[in-house]
């Protein structure tokens, strides 16, 4: 870590949460002990939880508000985000509250010994998924859990957003997600691939508590089902993954 830098930055993709973000701020800034930066994306300056950030900010140095503009929902606000993060690790976590914030410190030191990706997982032992959607739910235990199974993904929970990585991986791989949350398996699928480390740590997932979803299940499965099938595959060099990634673009598209 450079001096004078935070040693993870922490981005949250966020859509008209209003108020609701700042009991989840509160929990944050009480979790996280190491050095770290916030930084909240919202796609428009008018986003009802701007005026919330911005206020929060005013006590607060280590949050920042950031207007993504490289297009509208949570996968560009999330590649807006880490593109303008300092630090060399970067955890992606939820505007939404479900998330353990006290996992973060752990999830940094993971990305800080080695791993290029570090998942909070819902499905190893000793993690759990307390309410939400029930179909949702069944669907990502069963990519999850198959994906650690049959394609040795080192993690349980390859759908899940919440995670740490390591910065300079994901600049080398590129993020090709621009719609839902598939960043997480997208990364996810890309390491093991190129067969870098994944590890992961339990947690559990509370559902939210105010506020709604932002996640469309029908809109978002397909591009969940293109990394998933992505991740099952011989040994690629860098220049072999992007080609791979092209291919399989082009494919989609037809």
């Amino acid at each position: 870590m450079r001096e004078g830098l935070p040693r993870a930055s922490i981005v949250i993709p966020a859509y008209n949460e209003g108020a609701d973000i700042v009991p989840g701020l509160d929990r944050l800034f009480e979790s996280v002990t190491v050095p770290a930066e916030v930084l909240v994306v919202v796609d428009a300056p008018d986003d009802t939880t701007a005026p919330f950030v911005l206020e929060y900010a005013r006590r607060e140095p280590r949050l920042r508000l950031e207007v993504n503009y490289y297009g509208r929902g949570p996968a560009n606000a999330i590649r807006y985000g880490i593109d303008h993060a300092r630090a060399g690790t970067v955890v992606v976590t939820m505007a939404d509250g479900c998330d353990d914030p006290r996992q973060i410190d752990d999830l940094v030191r993971l990305v800080e010994r080695g791993t290029v990706v570090a998942a909070a997982s819902r499905y190893m032992p000793g993690g759990q998924q307390v309410g939400g959607p029930r179909l949702k739910g069944l669907l990502s235990k069963m990519a999850g859990v198959s994906l650690y199974l049959l394609a040795n993904a080192g993690t349980r929970d390859a759908t899940n957003s919440f995670k740490a990585y390591d910065r300079d991986f994901v600049q080398k791989v590129r993020i090709d997600s621009r719609d839902g949350f598939e960043i997480g398996l997208e990364l996810t699928a890309k390491a093991r691939r190129l067969r870098m480390p994944v590890a992961e740590i339990p947690t559990i997932w509370l559902d939210r508590q105010f506020g709604q979803s932002n996640f469309r299940l029908r809109k978002w499965i397909p591009k969940y089902l293109r990394w998933y099938r992505f991740a099952f595959g011989r040994r690629l060099t860098l220049d072999e993954l992007r080609r791979a990634v092209s291919q399989d673009e082009q494919h989609e598209t037809r």
